[in-house]
């Protein structure tokens, strides 16, 4: 089992920054990446931002390319979600998974490629 903590939402204005992180504990070693979704109200959870554990690949929504940056401290076993130039529609639940796929690069954008979840944390941006 894995568990995750995450932490870092808040209500800025548009424009603004705000940096999530997500922590790993337990049988962190069966881990082969991180990713980053967001769920609107209304909205299907969607993919944002994902990491390789073990090659350090990265991968990002259109929507969020050169605004957030993705991250992570191997010591810690964290990975963090820097956001930046937030817009109003990026207002969501942001949630932090962690996969055990064997071809991590094949599943990075689906929901079910993914065996941990923690819990969300509201991001409001204001307009």
């Amino acid at each position: 089992q894995v568990q995750l903590v995450v932490s870092g939402g808040g209500l800025v204005q548009a424009g603004g920054s705000l940096r999530l992180s997500c922590a790993a504990s337990g049988r962190t070693l069966s881990t082969s990446g991180m990713g980053w979704f967001r769920q609107a109200p209304g909205e299907e959870r969607e993919f944002v931002a994902a990491i390789n554990w073990r090659s350090g690949s990265i991968y990002y929504a259109d929507s969020v390319k050169g605004r957030f940056t993705i991250s992570r401290d191997k010591a810690k076993n964290t990975v963090y979600l820097q956001m930046n130039s937030l817009k109003p529609e990026d207002t969501a639940v942001h949630y932090c998974a962690a996969s055990t796929a064997a071809l991590y690069s094949s599943i990075y954008r689906q929901l079910n490629g993914y065996a941990y979840w923690g819990q969300g944390t509201q991001v409001t941006v204001s307009s």
